[in-house]
């Protein structure tokens, strides 16, 4: 019976010798190992700062999402010195939004909206095969509807200052019918109508979560390169005399002077920098 004992008492703490022996033996990784499989971790979604900072009309990207920043960066990739090879851009915005910044402002429309007549028509007077014209691309019957005269005598669509009126009123009819200045833009490019359907139909309306058709799916993200190549020119490749031309908001003393006066005085700012 002794003997039984002593066997059994011997087994067990061979047993404990062992599992001792083994715990110690154990690597630092297995123990790592561990705490990662039985502590629950929180995921956290790291985000580039740089586009952080992305925003039109302060509506910012959805952070997270790398569908949308595969999107983000191909637009900007397309609006580089390396693509355009050109500041004509920059040139045309230094001349014509000392005109049109004052107009936004009249009416509440953000500043941002005056880099969409660059994106509509790169800030030149024209007329696309679909009838659409002047610098912010309006069609006929649109720009009649916000006051401007469109006949065979006179077409309002190639005056800058009152087609920026009545693309500023357009806007804000639009903003006022989807609450949000993203889908504001959408429309003015898509048509309300159609976009209406489309939120219908997604049960969705945050613009950068819709699906879209191809031209509307981009502008937005085009808005927010060009405002990116005009305010950060060097960052995306062109030169820093680029850099001086401009992409600041007007002061509220500028709504004081005439069109004319306001972009010589801006003009002459510009040189003495």
């Amino acid at each position: 019976m002794i003997r039984k004992h002593i066997i059994t008492c011997s087994g067990m703490l061979g047993l404990l010798l062992t599992a001792k022996l083994f715990i110690f033996s154990t690597p630092a990784d297995f123990d790592t190992f561990l705490n990662i499989s039985l502590v629950p971790q929180k995921s956290e979604i790291t985000v580039e700062p740089y586009f952080n900072t992305l925003r039109f009309a302060d509506e910012s990207l959805p952070l997270g999402d790398q569908r949308i920043k595969t999107r983000m960066n191909a637009s900007l990739r397309a609006h580089s010195y390396q693509k355009l090879q050109t500041s004509k851009l920059h040139k045309q915005a230094e001349k014509w939004f000392p005109v049109i910044e004052p107009i936004l402002k009249k009416y509440g429309v953000p500043a941002d909206f005056k880099y969409m007549p660059l994106v509509e028509s790169g800030l030149k007077s024209g007329t696309s095969l679909k009838g659409a014209s002047g610098y912010w691309q309006f069609m006929p019957q649109t720009a009649r509807d916000f006051g401007l005269r469109v006949n065979s005598e006179m077409d309002e669509r190639q005056n800058m200052k009152r087609s920026t009126v009545a693309a500023a009123k357009y806007l804000k009819s639009l903003y006022r019918e989807f609450g949000s200045w993203t889908l504001a833009a959408a429309a003015y490019n898509i048509g309300e109508g159609s976009l209406k359907r489309q939120i219908n139909k997604q049960n969705q309306d945050n613009y950068f979560k819709m699906k879209l058709n191809r031209e509307t799916a981009s502008y937005v993200y085009k808005l927010i390169s060009m405002k990116e190549i005009i305010e950060n020119p060097t960052r995306h490749g062109y030169t820093s005399r680029v850099s001086r031309l401009l992409a600041k908001n007007a002061s509220s003393d500028e709504e004081n002077f005439p069109f004319e006066a306001k972009r010589s005085m801006k003009s002459a700012q510009i040189l003495r920098n």
